[in-house]
């Protein structure tokens, strides 16, 4: 059935109509994580904390607390439903079934509630914050960004006739529509989509999913959200995240220790996990570093995520250090990430799936006729590649208000975890912009790690 968007925006309750309809709708990894965190790290307590890069938007100016504590609280009486804890039992992910034991599952149904939150306003801002145990509270986080992306999205509709809602979808239809033409027919082209957290809604990521289902067939891998995979026989698509090696750093007794904390956290997830979600993320504490200073059995890993690197740059990085190694890397995967679009992912996916011809660039490549002129592209290639498609897929509403007005851009809006049993937990990335953590404790960890091929450009959503 297609939902009429314009009409179901111009008719929103919010008591009737809740922004998250199932735990299920959170990112993939986020419930590998859980487990691997249920299993190893039980005790722990943290914090998360709510980080708005976006400093021209004010979003206590924009959603009513009231409205806010609503969707909050109704995602804290949500539970596992049976049917939903069957479907993680009995689905293969990754091709293999079961990834997900047994006494996690009963955990899940039996033992795990969200934690209480604490809301309120500071300097005129929203502050919200999420404290308790890590098993508990780790689920917060994309279900707290995704409630005030929707929010944000809500009190912009509300201002709206229902004919000027009717102008915007189409609108935003037809960027999309712009999008996937430009994609499909690409030979080898892989991508997936990773837009949970800063969609516009979700009706509207639920409909750009089955939209990229229905028209780009094989090249569509699946979606990070799991409600979505669920509902709609998708790959659940995810691995782990920068939260991870931050708690195992802030838990560092000296510097030698913290600086191996970013390999013991692989080697705790590789006795969890295998295969293909042996995919690993370098840049927490900077890629450079990480790979110079890596144990050799970390290049027998699947392969790593790009997150806050040029993944040109990045991805070839990975390569040469591969083949420094001793592996090939043509066996290997790397995972594009961070702010894509459709001509980052055209060009990433020509420059890594192939070899480039005639001295053209990557940017020059703009659909399936350019991948398929031989005098262009041999689909050759250098490294698995695969594109994890987020904001501009599931939030892409520029210039589609038909009042001119900016507020659906779509804004840099972060949950980070921010203690770890009491102590700063820090990011570093490989961009200056995107550090988080005390000011002293930023220093020092730069210290211990270096900043070698850390660059500073803006933060992108």
């Amino acid at each position: 059935m297609i939902v009429n968007l314009a009409e179901r925006a111009h008719n929103h309750n919010w008591r009737l109509d809740p922004i998250i309809r199932s735990l299920l709708d959170t990112d993939f990894y986020k419930l590998l994580m859980l487990q691997f965190i249920w299993k190893h790290f039980s005790d722990l307590r943290v914090t998360f904390t709510l980080v708005n890069r976006t400093k021209t938007v004010n979003l206590s100016e924009r959603i009513a607390m009231d409205e806010l504590r609503m969707q909050l609280d109704h995602v804290r009486g949500l539970r596992f439903h049976k049917s939903e804890l069957i479907w993680l039992a009995g689905n293969t992910f990754y091709g293999k079934r079961g990834i997900f034991e047994p006494d996690f599952l009963e955990w899940l149904e039996r033992g795990f509630a969200l934690p209480e939150y604490e809301l309120s306003i500071e300097n005129g801002e929203f502050s919200l914050t999420f404290i308790g145990l890590w098993s508990q509270t780790t689920l917060w986080e994309v279900y707290a960004l995704s409630i005030l992306s929707e929010m944000r999205t809500r009190s912009s509709l509300r201002a709206m006739s229902e004919f000027s809602l009717d102008i915007l979808y189409a609108r935003a239809k037809a960027t999309l529509w712009g999008k996937i033409e430009r994609l499909r027919g690409v030979p080898g082209l892989k991508l997936a989509d990773f837009g949970t957290r800063r969609r516009h809604s979700f009706l509207w990521q639920e409909y750009v999913v089955k939209a990229m289902r229905d028209t780009l067939g094989a090249s569509f891998t699946g979606t990070s959200n799991t409600y979505l995979a669920y509902k709609h026989d998708l790959e659940a698509i995810g691995t782990n995240a920068h939260e991870l090696p931050m708690a195992l750093a802030a838990m560092a007794k000296d510097d030698a220790e913290l600086k191996e904390s970013q390999y013991r956290v692989l080697e705790i997830w590789q006795n969890t996990y295998q295969r293909e979600l042996l995919v690993m993320l370098p840049d927490t504490f900077g890629t450079t570093q990480f790979l110079a200073d890596a144990p050799d059995w970390v290049t027998d890993w699947t392969g790593q995520r790009m997150d806050s690197k040029n993944p040109y740059v990045a991805g070839d990085e990975y390569i040469s250090w591969l083949r420094q190694r001793g592996r090939d890397p043509e066996k290997k995967l790397i995972i594009a990430s961070d702010g894509l679009d459709v001509g980052q992912i055209l060009g990433l996916h020509a420059y890594f799936s192939g070899e480039i011809l005639g001295g053209r660039t990557p940017q020059e490549f703009r659909g399936a006729q350019d991948f398929l002129d031989l005098k262009k592209w041999n689909p050759k290639r250098r490294i698995r590649f695969s594109s994890g498609w987020g904001t501009l897929l599931t939030n892409d509403f520029r210039s589609c208000d038909p009042g001119g007005g900016s507020g659906f851009d779509p804004i840099s809006l972060v949950c980070k975890l921010t203690e770890a049993n009491g102590r700063p937990a820090v990011k570093l990335s490989d961009n200056y912009a995107k550090a988080m953590g005390p000011v002293e404790e930023v220093a020092r960890y730069r210290r211990v790690f270096g900043t070698d091929g850390v660059t500073n450009v803006p933060a992108i959503v």
